[in-house]
């Protein structure tokens, strides 16, 4: 069976286990402040074009978002975000545990527009004793979104500028930070998106690493005491250097972006192929995940030899599903769910 359900279904990239085993017998100090963490951060902040940036090893996405969310927030603050946000439907109230609550805006194809940030800020603020309502403190967006769609540069912009003149923080997800900036329709560079977001993460779960993500935090307020936050958060792993050695062999000659890439080409090769095929397309989303409609025959047949995720009824006989690729998927494995789609 080939699983399309996920994009980080497999261990890691080659050369991170290769990595991995070259250091097996070192002694190394714990908690991030090993050579190869340094080394890591120093290469992330050359890459981002910020010297002034701090860089910090978090073990996985849930973790990051609620860590860097309630670092930043007050108590009487809550964080802005798409109704369809991973923090808002997919990380089991994490956010919400720490006492913070979820601003959800109605999203469209995924992403929420600098309009509705500032409407949602100004709102709160004309209300009659505001302080009786939880105060808007932080934007967040994920790129790409939940649906696989990315913001362009000028729709970030807008954001940064509302965020900006309401003095909120912008903090942007990148789970899937690679396969976002490797789609053929962004005009986003990493050192756009380090300009732009007060905070946000480089995703190594889903992007060629056995497990990790790369905070980066930009803005001055954010940056103190951060550890304490990871600290107490349970996200402190006494041995970093798990982490910082595939983060270095990721920013080493380019391969993060190189293995992105692949899951982009495979992922393009097969929406092309399911519309010439006729399928309809649930979202039109530019990066690794695709999302199309088939009916419940074809996924009971699909299901046989393919994982896949469902993702929601469309009617009484149709389903929409899922298909994520990923750094590892082969040309063999899209051409095997290809053929098994055009076979109906």
């Amino acid at each position: 069976m080939i699983q399309f359900q996920c994009d980080y279904n497999q261990t890691c990239h080659p050369a991170i286990l290769e990595a991995l085993g070259r250091v097996g017998m070192e002694q190394m100090v714990g908690y991030g402040e090993d050579h190869y963490c340094q080394e890591a951060r120093r290469l992330i902040r050359q890459l981002v074009g910020r010297e002034d940036a701090d860089v910090h090893f978090l073990v996985g996405g849930t973790q990051a978002n609620m860590t860097v969310i309630s670092s930043a927030l007050r108590p009487y603050q809550g964080v802005i975000a798409a109704d369809t946000g991973h923090i808002n439907v997919h990380e089991t109230g994490a956010i919400e545990h720490s006492g913070h609550k979820v601003i959800a805006l109605p999203a469209r194809d995924g992403k929420i527009d600098a309009s509705q940030v500032k409407a949602a800020i100004d709102a709160h603020y004309a209300e009659n004793g505001p302080e009786h309502t939880v105060q808007p403190g932080m934007v967040y967006i994920s790129f790409p979104t939940e649906v696989g769609t990315i913001y362009s540069l000028a729709e970030l912009e807008a954001i940064h500028d509302v965020c900006r003149s309401s003095h909120v923080p912008l903090f942007i997800d990148g789970a899937r930070l690679g396969y976002g900036l490797c789609s053929p329709q962004c005009d986003v560079t990493l050192r756009d998106i380090a300009r732009l977001a007060d905070v946000f993460y480089i995703g190594g779960t889903k992007v060629g690493a056995m497990m990790g993500e790369a905070v980066v935090i930009t803005a001055d307020e954010l940056k103190r005491d951060f550890r304490y936050h990871i600290k107490q958060n349970g996200g402190m792993l006494a041995k970093g250097w798990l982490l910082g050695v595939q983060f270095l062999t990721l920013f080493t000659d380019n391969l993060y972006m190189r293995i992105a890439q692949n899951a982009i080409n495979q992922a393009m090769r097969l929406r092309d192929a399911l519309k010439d095929a006729g399928y309809t397309m649930y979202a039109e989303s530019p990066t690794n995940q695709q999302f199309v409609v088939i009916t419940d025959e074809e996924l009971q047949r699909l299901s046989r030899d393919f994982l896949l995720e469902p993702w929601g009824r469309v009617d009484s006989t149709h389903m929409a599903v899922r298909i994520c690729t990923s750094w590892a998927t082969t040309d063999a494995d899209i051409d095997r769910l290809t053929a098994a789609l055009c076979a109906r």
